[in-house]
């Protein structure tokens, strides 16, 4: 595997460490405030890894057919990962999980279609916006929730905090469906212009 693919792997492989360690304290009420020290810094470096591996694919040539497929999966693996922990916890509503896992699957779905045509289908700038709302959602659901754990949110507005979170979720769900109507657009496009 080239580099950037090596740093989308970390992706895959930091998503189930993620529900671990998100789980242990609730499953054996302890280790709360490790959790809490341990969660935002592993998020922050699994993220920061989306970047890395732009950067790393650009800098020495290493853009590929696979790795346009490979760094959208591991995207979608970590943030569905980490998204089912805080509808787990009230932070996310259950109904945005489901319909942001089928927009992914879709998604999948398209992408697999046009690889069958010769296509390869790559990150476009309403994706990009989608994935940077997913980002930061998530990052507040992760710090509302730590807050929790450290025992810090007795000055907090949760309430507010967690309508605030709500909406977040809820403009996912638009970017996303709006950046996936877009992707099955310009698919069509491009069979379009391949078959002509």
């Amino acid at each position: 595997m080239k580099t950037a693919d090596m740093l989308s792997a970390v992706r895959i492989f930091f998503a189930p460490v993620f529900f671990f360690l998100y789980f242990i304290p609730l499953w054996t009420q302890s280790f709360f405030h490790v959790s809490a020290y341990l969660l935002l810094p592993l998020l922050v470096l699994a993220e920061f890894t989306d970047f890395l591996d732009g950067f790393y694919a650009r800098k020495h040539n290493e853009v590929s057919d696979f790795g346009k497929l490979f760094d959208p999966f591991a995207d979608v693996f970590l943030h569905v990962t980490t998204f089912f922990c805080y509808a787990f916890s009230g932070y996310m509503p259950l109904w945005t999980l489901v319909l942001i896992i089928h927009r992914e699957l879709g998604m999948l779905f398209v992408r697999l279609i046009a690889v069958k045509h010769g296509i390869t289908i790559g990150a476009k700038m309403g994706g990009k916006i989608k994935t940077v709302l997913y980002i930061a959602a998530g990052m507040f659901s992760l710090v509302l929730e730590s807050a929790t754990r450290l025992d810090f949110t007795e000055n907090l507005p949760m309430q507010a905090l967690r309508a605030i979170g709500i909406l977040l979720y809820v403009l996912c769900v638009v970017f996303a469906y709006a950046s996936f109507i877009h992707y099955i657009i310009s698919f069509k496009s491009a069979i379009h212009d391949k078959t002509r």
